[in-house]
C-alpha cells in the first residue's frame, strides 16, 4: 500500500483540519464526520458512494460532502490520486445545503476549483489568517449560491471599504481576524470583503501586508535587525518578513537594509 498524507489544524476559523494526501490502493470503508468535507482532487479520481448513491470526483470539479453522511471511497485508476481536503465546522454552512449536496455532491466550477487551490496555498505558510478568512468567506458564499440558488451578490460601498481600511491602518502591526472586523463594523465578513475589493482593487490581506512591507522598510532603514522587524512589522518570524518583502520589493530584507 502507497500513501502519503500530511495534515494539520490552522488557525483559521471555521476550518477544522486541512489534509492532503496521495494513496494508491488504499479504500475508505462508508464513515461519516460531523464536519463539511470540502475536496479536490489533483491527480487521478475518486470513485465514491453517497447515500447509496455512486459518485466520482475529478480534477475539474470541487467536491462537497455533508456531514452525517455516511460515504466510502476509493481510486477509480490503478494508479492512485491525490487530494487535497478542507474539513469545515458544520456552522459554516449550516444544515440548509445538506439534502442538495447529497444530491449534486460534485461542482464543475473553475472559479471555485480556484479559490479552493488559493485557500490551501494561503493555508500552507501557517501564517496568512486574514488571506485565508477572506478566501473562505468567498467559497462559503459562492458554495450557498450553487445549492440554494441565486447570482453572487456584488458589494459595491465606498463608505464601508473605507472604514474597513481605516480598520486595518490601526492595526498594521497587530492581527486582526476578519470575523473581528465584521463584528466592530456590523456587516458579514462576506460584505466586507467584496466592498474592499471593489472599492481598491486588491483584497484587504494584500493591503495589509503591503502596509507591514512599507513599516518593516522604516525599520530597517532605521538600523533594526531582520528577525527584529518581522515582529516590529506584525509579521509571524523572520521568514514570513522575507517571503512577502522579496515577492514585493525584489530584494531581501537584509540587503535593502545594506
Amino acid at each position: 500500500m502507497s500513501s502519503d498524507v500530511t495534515a494539520w489544524r490552522p488557525s483559521v476559523h471555521g476550518i477544522r483540519e486541512v489534509f492532503h494526501a496521495s494513496f494508491t490502493d488504499h479504500a475508505y470503508p462508508a464513515h461519516t464526520h460531523d464536519a463539511w468535507t470540502l475536496l479536490i482532487v489533483d491527480s487521478g479520481a475518486v470513485r465514491y458512494e453517497l447515500d447509496h448513491h455512486e459518485h466520482g470526483a475529478v480534477r475539474s470539479q470541487v467536491t462537497l460532502l455533508p456531514p452525517h453522511v455516511p460515504h466510502d471511497g476509493r481510486s477509480a485508476l490503478p494508479t492512485g490520486f491525490r487530494k487535497r481536503v478542507l474539513y469545515l465546522e458544520s456552522e459554516v454552512l449550516g444544515t440548509g445545503l445538506i439534502g442538495a449536496t447529497v444530491d449534486t455532491p460534485a461542482l464543475a466550477d473553475p472559479l471555485l476549483r480556484q479559490r479552493v487551490h488559493q485557500l490551501h496555498e494561503a493555508l500552507l505558510p501557517r501564517t496568512e489568517d486574514l488571506e485565508a478568512e477572506s478566501r473562505l468567506a468567498l467559497i462559503t458564499e459562492r458554495l450557498r449560491h450553487h445549492f440554494s440558488g441565486g447570482d453572487t451578490p456584488t458589494w459595491r460601498d465606498p463608505r464601508l471599504a473605507d472604514r474597513f481600511r481605516q480598520l486595518l491602518d490601526t492595526r498594521v502591526p497587530s492581527n486582526i481576524t476578519l470575523d473581528e472586523a465584521a463584528q466592530l463594523l456590523h456587516v458579514a465578513p462576506t460584505h466586507l470583503v467584496r466592498a474592499f475589493s471593489q472599492e481598491y482593487g486588491m483584497p484587504p490581506h494584500r493591503y495589509l501586508t503591503g502596509r507591514r512591507v512599507d513599516l518593516a522598510r522604516r525599520y530597517l532603514l532605521a538600523g533594526h535587525p531582520p528577525a527584529q522587524v518581522a515582529t516590529m512589522a506584525g509579521f509571524y518570524d523572520q521568514s514570513h518578513l522575507t517571503r512577502h518583502f522579496s515577492r514585493m520589493l525584489g530584494v531581501s530584507p537584509g540587503r535593502y537594509a545594506r
